[in-house]
């Protein structure tokens, strides 16, 4: 757990450091649980966001983009069953007087078990080398078996209190499983007590005379309530489905592990639509799909898993997530859910529109079923950024830090160092820059040694170094730099856009 705790520390202040995320509003001493991205933030941020967007949208002639408002009608929330169902069970330490989401200390606590059996795998590969067989080991090795016993037994009593709403039952499972309070190491806890996630808030312009609205908790509504403006307008023909991308705002008690869980962060949601009966086809199909985009950015598969849910929402019928492992263990990155037809049916019997379609083939009108994908992007901007964050030893035995990004996420495509300040580098690195500016993001640095240079745009994830030098000026082109691999190779200036645009592809979905 300290290695993990070491990790995502370097994470956190390696984000700050180097321009990628920021506390908000910290010269006040900071707002919980709320960050601001900063120069490069935003743009690996962006770029997430456009191969989300062209791999969902652009990729997909039967899927197309909307932006709704944060600000909607109130009964919509009603409609969706969040004013009356969207709830946290909360339960307070009276010793550290520290508040807590019941759930998440249940699932903390199987985490670390999960880790004892990881530790033990990790044991058993290094005694056996080649010859160890992870699947024969965990499925008869006494220890492990005995770890995810207690899993499974803990899984089964969470999973009936969830269900049954069970605010009783959850806690004596808090105390059986000696839970302490992280600050105050005590078990001295209260009742469980649910809490709504909304934030309210009025809109008018005199207080008294104002109404309640919510900002919203999730941007599915929105498409929801669209879903006959973009069917009619857009001849739209069933399956079809509506992507977007937005903020979404939760009034989380219990907000941490950096910008994994705040209380507002963004979106990239997509509601498929399509005929009664065959929701489950395509809930597997999309499943399937999800993953596939997440393995196309070249992360392992073995940081990926799926999580098969126990407790179904009240709209689903089926529902998966998506979990990747981040420095504190495996979390969910997305989502994929049946969400059978109940956010039409709820918003035509609130709104007393017909949300339905007519389906030309079958000669008939219905409430088309959805699948839902659901996918936060600060999180997967945690996933990428803490994975590709990594300390190298080098030959000479000397370590350099370095963010693997994937070339088409980085924030920058590539950097034009002029070797020194003097002799007419600069000039000619500036033309280099103006050259390659109108089809990447590129940034000049002339500050400190050539090594510096390259050590500091290795730690920002820039893939490409392109060196200016005196054969430069004898028309002998540059030197470019591979971050990873670190070898070098020298192309004319001409033949630089090319390269860039050979070595730097869309990611594609296979």
């Amino acid at each position: 757990m300290a290695n993990q705790e070491d990790a995502f520390k370097k994470v956190v202040s390696h984000a700050k450091e180097y321009g990628f995320i920021f506390p908000s509003s910290e010269i006040y001493d900071g707002l919980g649980a709320v960050y601001d991205y900063g120069q490069l933030g935003i743009e690996l941020k962006n770029n997430i966001k456009q191969y989300w967007w062209k791999s969902m949208v652009q990729y997909h002639e039967n899927i197309v983009g909307i932006d709704s408002a944060i600000f909607m009608h109130p009964k919509i929330w009603k409609a969706s069953g969040h004013v009356d169902a969207f709830n946290a069970p909360l339960i307070d330490n009276k010793d550290s007087k520290k508040r807590y989401r019941a759930d998440v200390l249940i699932e903390d606590h199987i985490a670390k078990i999960e880790d004892k059996i990881k530790k033990e795998v990790e044991k058993a590969q290094k005694r056996f080398g080649d010859a160890f067989n992870k699947e024969q080991f965990v499925s008869t090795n006494p220890r492990v078996l005995e770890h995810q016993k207690k899993i499974d037994d803990i899984t089964a009593r969470y999973s009936e209190c969830m269900n049954a709403n069970d605010l009783e039952g959850l806690r004596q499972l808090i105390l059986d499983l000696e839970i302490v309070c992280p600050i105050s190491g005590t078990r001295n806890w209260t009742e469980v007590r649910q809490f709504n996630l909304m934030f309210a808030t009025q809109m008018g312009s005199v207080s008294e005379g104002s109404d309640t609205i919510y900002l919203r908790p999730e941007t599915a509504q929105g498409i929801f309530v669209n879903f006959l403006n973009v069917q009619k307008s857009g001849r739209m023909k069933i399956p079809f489905g509506i992507a977007q991308i937005g903020k979404a705002f939760r009034n989380e008690i219990v907000a941490r592990q950096f910008i994994f869980r705040m209380r507002e962060f963004e979106q990239m949601e997509m509601q498929f639509f399509v005929r009664p009966g065959e929701e489950l086809e395509w809930f597997k199909y999309w499943k399937e799909e999800r993953l596939k985009w997440h393995l196309a950015l070249g992360i392992p598969a073995e940081c990926y898993r799926y999580h098969d849910h126990e407790k179904l929402a009240h709209y689903a019928n089926a529902a998966t997530d998506i979990e990747f492992e981040f420095p504190f263990g495996f979390k969910e990155l997305e989502g994929i859910h049946s969400r059978t037809n109940f956010d039409l049916s709820r918003h035509s019997e609130f709104s007393g529109k017909k949300l339905q379609y007519f389906d030309s083939e079958l000669n008939e009108n219905y409430t088309p079923y959805v699948i839902e994908t659901s996918i936060g992007v600060d999180r997967t901007f945690l996933a990428i950024f803490s994975h590709g964050l990594k300390d190298e030893v080098l030959e000479d035995g000397s370590t350099r830090t370095v963010l693997s990004l994937p070339a088409v996420l980085a924030p920058y495509k590539a950097a034009i160092l002029p070797l020194v300040k003097k002799d007419g580098l600069p000039e000619k690195a500036r033309e280099i820059f103006d050259l390659l500016k109108y089809d990447f993001m590129v940034q000049y640095d002339e500050k400190d040694a050539i090594g510096r240079r390259y050590r500091r745009q290795d730690a920002i994830g820039t893939p490409y170094c392109i060196t200016v030098d005196n054969e430069t000026l004898e028309g002998q082109g540059v030197t470019v730099r591979e971050r990873d691999t670190m070898k070098q190779e020298r192309i004319p200036i001409e033949n630089l856009r090319a390269y860039l645009h050979e070595h730097i592809q869309p990611i594609k979905v296979d």
